[in-house]
Parts: structure tokens; C-alpha cells; sequence
């Protein structure tokens, strides 16, 4: 672990302030999730709670079959970082942080279906060059928390996109179980 210098007291209600550097940072946005973790040392961890991570074991299996049935690389973000991916190196991809002009399409909540060859190309994860061709947001509960994306440089057909929808929905659908 590593030490900031930043000390906090904790109020009377037992709250802490994170600092707005690191909220930034780490990109914790205000109703975001954290996880809390001990030691029996007297270490206490907050940790972004990610729901998709929850899941990245399936994830990383709808992945795969939807990588077999659209024919496409595909890569599964939560809401900070690649969680799983199919059809391209894994450790290229996972754990990468996601690009900021995929973090503003997942917070505006809409799709994106690549249309035309000269249609603007959005990259899943920062120091990766292949573009999406889909990009189909994960809701639970109403929530945003991750996208599905298919990859490639070519529009993506109506099956394609039909098939990353439903697995978005699935994923979606079970972190409300």
C-alpha cells in the first residue's frame, strides 16, 4: 500500500472525508460504491466496489460466446477498468483503465453502433489502439455500471449489435439477482 501523507479525524457521526485528489484519481465519483476491508493488524481499506467485477468469471464467459456468435473481439468494462475480454490477449486488456470518451458515453447511458468506416472510432481502454465498433451500455437497477463492447475497424451488422445488446442485458439482469 501506498502512503499519501493525508491524515482525516473521523466526526461524530463516524464519517471520513476522502480527499478530492484522490476521489479524482482513483475516480470515485459521489454514490459510488466502496467496499470496506480489515486486517487484524488495524488496517482499514476502502475499495471501489464493482459490480460487473463481481461477476467477471461470467463476464469472461458471455464474453467468450458472444465472441464465437458475432465473430468480433469483445471486451467488458465496468465503470472504471476492462474486467473481461475474448478474441484479443487478455493481458493486453484486462485491468485497463477505460478511456475517457468511453467513461462519457457509459454516463450519458446510450449505445453506440459504428455506421460508417469513417465514423469516429472509440478505443475501450487507455494504450489500446483497436477501436469499437459497438458499444452497448450494462444497467442494473437502473444504474449504469459497465458496457459490453464488440471490436473492429468495420460498421457493425444488425445481428452484431442485437447480440451485444442481449448480452448486456443478461449481465445486467444478473446483478440484480
Amino acid at each position: 500500500m501506498k502512503a499519501t501523507g493525508i491524515v482525516r479525524r473521523i466526526d461524530d457521526l463516524g464519517r471520513v472525508v476522502i480527499p478530492k485528489e484522490i476521489r479524482r484519481t482513483m475516480r470515485i465519483r459521489e454514490g459510488d460504491p466502496l467496499e470496506i476491508y480489515t486486517s487484524g493488524d488495524g488496517e482499514v481499506v476502502f475499495r471501489k466496489y464493482s459490480p460487473i467485477g463481481e461477476l467477471s468469471g461470467h463476464a469472461g464467459r458471455y464474453a467468450d460466446v458472444l465472441y464465437r456468435m458475432a465473430g468480433l473481439p469483445v471486451v467488458v468494462c465496468d465503470r472504471d477498468q476492462v474486467v473481461a475480454a475474448a478474441g484479443v490477449p487478455k493481458k493486453d486488456y484486462l485491468s485497463r483503465r477505460i478511456t475517457p470518451q468511453l467513461e462519457q458515453l457509459e454516463l450519458s447511458r446510450r449505445s453506440y453502433l459504428r455506421e460508417s468506416a469513417s465514423s469516429p472510432r472509440i478505443a475501450p481502454a487507455e494504450g489500446i489502439d483497436k477501436g469499437a465498433c459497438a458499444i452497448i451500455p450494462v444497467i442494473a437497477d437502473g444504474d449504469v455500471t459497465g458496457s459490453v463492447l464488440l471490436l473492429g475497424d468495420d460498421p457493425v451488422t444488425e445481428v452484431q449489435a442485437k447480440l451485444a445488446q442481449a448480452t448486456a442485458s443478461f449481465l445486467g439482469r444478473q446483478m440484480e439477482i
